[in-house]
């Protein structure tokens, strides 16, 4: 292959969004602001249509409600279609391996998201994708979710950078993309969990000059502007419930919690949520909380980054 060619493939090479770490902070910030826009304009009741003729691809091998409506609803607003994907419905299910799925999908579609258990097969598919992948979920990250927070936070409150954000809970998905938004837009993220459920050293390592770990989630809520929980069981844990819940024993959001963080705090959750256990109901339907506008925001931050990957 001549140098031209190599240069050439290297320039339609697709970008992908696996992680927030696969955008600039300069990206991401635009993104962020660019939802908003497409929010607004979705308001105003504009006919905004740049993806007629587009097909988004939607892998779930993990169900889904807020993921599902919002990307196939975006796409909609979008003109564009949304075929649902599952591995009942396709060779998936059937032992193809993953890189073949992606040559063969990629070929007829624009743009696929994934929502899966690994995350490794979010990467094998990206390798082998010609067309942009966006990470919907995987056990490692949620990085969609983030981009809703951030959009959420940014109308809320403007930008982000400098202020403290108090993840209580489980070192999960949702708080290691806490941990790469901290890097990426610079604010501190104080991370209140039990002992045996840290997140990954390394993918906190590389952050360890924005985030500090509390074992005493009151402490890690001082101070804070917001403040963010997730379920102590996520999807496939079921089995643990109940060692989670003593695990968890004191890590409850609750008024008091929320009485340490600095007076304007806002509380996020990326839903669903069990009121009474990591939550109570006071705080998630209180004037602090701003979950259902942040679940909205699903579908405006997806629009802007399909947006973002296809122009």
């Amino acid at each position: 292959m001549s140098a031209a060619a190599k240069e050439l493939k290297h320039m339609n090479k697709p970008r992908h969004f696996l992680t927030q770490l696969d955008l600039t902070p300069l990206e991401l910030r635009q993104i962020i602001n660019r939802a908003t826009e497409l929010k607004a304009m979705r308001d105003r009741g504009e006919d905004y249509r740049p993806f007629v003729g587009k097909n988004l691809a939607m892998i779930f091998e993990k169900s889904s409600t807020r993921t599902r409506v919002s990307f196939e609803a975006g796409m909609t607003q979008f003109g564009g279609n949304a075929m649902f994907l599952s591995p009942r419905d396709t060779q998936l299910g059937r032992g193809e391996p993953i890189e073949d799925s992606a040559r063969v999908i990629s070929r007829m579609v624009d743009i696929v998201m994934i929502r899966t258990y690994s995350h490794d097969i979010v990467e094998s598919f990206a390798k082998h994708s010609r067309v942009p992948v966006i990470n919907g979920l995987t056990d490692q990250y949620h990085p969609c979710q983030l981009l809703a927070d951030m959009q959420t936070w940014f109308e809320y409150r403007g930008d982000i950078r400098g202020k403290t954000v108090a993840w209580i809970g489980d070192g999960n998905n949702m708080c290691h993309s806490y941990i790469n938004s901290a890097r990426q837009l610079d604010f501190k993220l104080h991370i209140a969990c039990p002992e045996g459920f840290d997140p990954d050293p390394g993918i906190l390592a590389p952050a360890s000059d924005h985030c500090e770990i509390f074992r005493d989630p009151m402490e890690a809520a001082k101070g804070a502007d917001l403040i963010v929980t997730d379920v102590w069981a996520s999807m496939g844990q079921e089995e643990e419930q109940k060692q989670r819940e003593a695990a968890f024993d004191g890590f409850q959001v609750n008024s008091e919690m929320m009485g340490q963080a600095n007076r304007d705090a806002l509380f996020m959750h990326c839903l669903p949520a069990h009121r009474g256990e990591e939550v109570t109901a006071d705080v998630i339907d209180g004037s602090a909380s701003v979950v259902w506008d942040e679940a909205e925001n699903r579908m405006h931050a997806q629009k802007a980054l399909m947006e973002f990957l296809l122009t």
